[in-house]
């Protein structure tokens, strides 16, 4: 009988039939009491009559499987407890308007001080490194920009346990007084992000998070003191920033006597560690000396010990000129934004105005291509019409963009760089031509040092740079290491395991000099791995290689001569003996001459023996030669 189903029924008045032996034979236990009373709509609470049957037993046997989850049985099973159950309403933790009234604004500054290891302070022996780093940048940016032979000195003060005091000044152009709080006392601040221009610095991040840096590890302001000429005063700052607004606050304001006549002094105190070796403060700076050989550094460490790096030339690096962007190198939502902000008038005065390498002729070409006119006015320019010209762009047959912009080193500077720092008994230097990736000009350089007092049974040094900027940390990370790897050195005499750097006494510098370093993040640690980079660090590379494989392959021709004509020497005696014997020519003049004879025509170093060119072509590849026949950035051979 179905209970559900026969409302007159009373549970209190007859109770339901006990079950026999037969009805007790499934496996699936009568429900217990409690279940039975939940399931019945007509159950009332309360306590049984004397006269009720006392309920079953519980069940010894397991449980029955719970339902499917659409809350349905599975046919021929009772029903369970779950199945039949009402949902159970949700329970709201929070609400919209709860949520939406917490959201508000996060600052640059702070986000940057939460996640300050992006910017390559996640560490203190790191943080003292960045800081140095960030402020020397920026000193030998400025005086180069203004003409002035850079003279910087840098001074490390130990003022508690892993607590220290950096000071970095230089003989530059100054900061004007207004701008002295913004420079170092607001993140995203400067004038090079927007400048198609080779410059060290591109963010206007680095020297006021080292300041940021400071005041979170130690509270200190950073102090600065700069003069921009002779007659004018100088002026003394102490600046803390907001994080929660990026603004800088000045804690004091004043100006005080100093002997420079201009130039700029920066003070931060900040929680680091300082240790010697490589990725350090000491290794910076040597670094630094080799890629700026015009520049005079006086470096004071924490014990007290001294190092100068004096200048190897007082030529300074030609001034990179601003470019406009170039067509290759815009995206589409650059040039919507540009579009809506040129002042030109007309379609076709957008594009030669706005880009470089666009002659009239080929943004006529561009705006057929995008089957618009060119009396077309930029702001009147739909989204759609702006991915045809965007597209039209990319497709037309458009110039290079001018090389004017970057200043390599050169080969001269750059062996003039090595021979300062490193003792070593043969150099290779090489400057490729500018080429482009993403519509950004860019070149490669390279050296090696082989030799001299480097370690014979070590793997090959490899110093990176970008922009003359030392890289010391991520090396597995960088396209310049992937360009190295690259290569099998076994073909230019060096030993190289699988996969690494090949082992030897050398030295191998690579420099990319670009508008925009494309680095893998904002700590400017490491490049990234665009193809066409990595394709010229190989070219530049593989073209010192073929130099040092000839150098090799003369200086082991050399020690074999000298091994024939030792032995030669050695019958020298007894030969002119017997000739003295047969012919009677004093034994005396014999001996000169034969001296004579063994020590003409003796090898060089300095030029190639017969044949060494032909070994060195037969280990090149194609690719190789025709890397070798290329001109170089200054115009001639390579």
């Amino acid at each position: 009988m179905d209970l559900e189903s026969t409302p007159l029924f009373d549970r209190k008045s007859s109770p339901p039939p006990s079950p026999s032996k037969a009805q007790a034979a499934p496996t699936a236990p009568p429900a217990a009491p409690a279940a039975r009373a939940a399931r019945s709509p007509v159950a009332t609470p309360g306590k049984a009559k004397k006269g009720d049957a006392a309920p079953p037993p519980a069940p010894s046997t397991p449980a029955a499987p719970a339902s499917p989850t659409n809350g349905t049985s599975a046919p021929g099973a009772p029903a369970t407890e779950s199945a039949l159950a009402a949902p159970a309403a949700p329970v709201f933790r929070t609400t919209a308007a709860a949520m939406a009234s917490k959201q508000r604004e996060i600052s640059v500054s702070e986000f940057f001080a939460k996640n300050r290891h992006l910017l390559g302070f996640d560490n203190p022996r790191k943080a003292l490194l960045t800081a140095v780093k960030e402020a020397v940048d920026n000193s030998l940016d400025a005086c180069e920009e203004a003409g002035i032979l850079p003279e910087i000195s840098v001074t490390l003060q130990e003022t508690a346990e892993d607590r220290f005091r950096m000071i970095v000044q230089d003989n530059g152009p100054g900061i004007v007084k207004q701008q002295i709080p913004k420079v170092f006392g607001k993140l995203l601040y400067g004038s090079k992000f927007h400048r198609l221009k080779m410059s060290r610095g591109q963010q206007g991040i680095g020297i006021s998070a080292a300041g940021m840096y400071g005041q979170l590890t130690t509270g200190k302001p950073v102090a600065i003191t700069s003069r921009v000429g002779p007659g004018k005063p100088a002026h003394y700052f102490e600046i803390h920033l907001d994080t929660a607004r990026n603004q800088p606050e000045i804690q004091k304001e004043t100006d005080i006597d100093w002997a420079p006549p201009h130039g700029t002094r920066v003070e931060i105190e900040l929680a680091g560690r300082y240790q010697r070796g490589r990725a350090s403060v000491d290794d910076y700076l040597f670094q630094t000396a080799i890629a700026n050989p015009h520049v005079t550094i006086h470096y004071k460490m924490p014990d007290g010990q001294t190092a100068d790096y004096e200048r190897a030339t007082n030529q300074l690096p030609r001034e990179p000129k601003e470019i406009k962007p170039h067509p290759y190198g815009v995206e589409l939502g650059v040039l919507i934004k540009m579009l809506v902000m040129t002042k030109s008038r007309n379609l076709r005065g957008f594009l030669t105005s706005e880009f470089c390498r666009v002659s009239g002729r080929v943004a006529d070409e561009i705006v057929a291509a995008a089957e618009l006119r060119e009396s077309q006015s930029p702001r009147n320019i739909s989204r759609d019409e702006a991915d045809k010209l965007h597209k039209a762009m990319q497709k037309a047959k458009i110039m290079a963009p001018p090389t004017e912009c970057i200043s390599p080193i050169g080969e001269d500077l750059i062996e003039a760089g090595l021979r300062k720092v490193i003792k070593a008994d043969f150099y290779a230097t090489v400057s490729r031509p500018p080429v482009v990736y993403r519509g950004n000009p860019f070149l490669v350089e390279a050296g090696i040092a082989y030799g001299g007092d480097l370690p014979m049974d070590e793997l090959v040094r490899l110093v990176r740079y970008a922009n003359r900027v030392p890289l010391l940390y991520q090396q597995s990370a960088c396209a310049t290491t992937e360009g190295v790897l690259a290569i099998d050195w076994k073909n230019y005499e060096l030993q190289q395991s699988r996969s690494a750097l090949p082992t030897g006494p050398a030295v191998l510098m690579v420099h990319i000099a670009s508008v925009w370093v494309p680095f893998t993040s904002e700590s400017k640690e490491a490049v990234a791995d665009y193809p066409e980079i990595e394709k010229e660090i190989k070219l530049a590379l593989q073209e010192c290689g073929r130099k040092l494989a000839s150098y090799l392959r003369k200086k082991q021709h050399l020690q074999y001569e000298l091994k024939r004509r030792s032995i030669f020497a050695a019958y020298a005696g007894i030969l002119a003996k017997s000739i003295e014997a047969l012919t009677g020519v004093k034994k005396e003049r014999i001996e000169a001459d034969l001296d004579r004879i063994a020590k003409k025509d003796m090898p060089e170093l300095s030029e190639p023996p017969a044949g060494s060119a032909a070994e060195a072509g037969d280990a090149a590849t194609p690719e190789e030669a025709g890397a070798a026949a290329a001109p170089n950035a200054n115009g001639g051979d390579a």
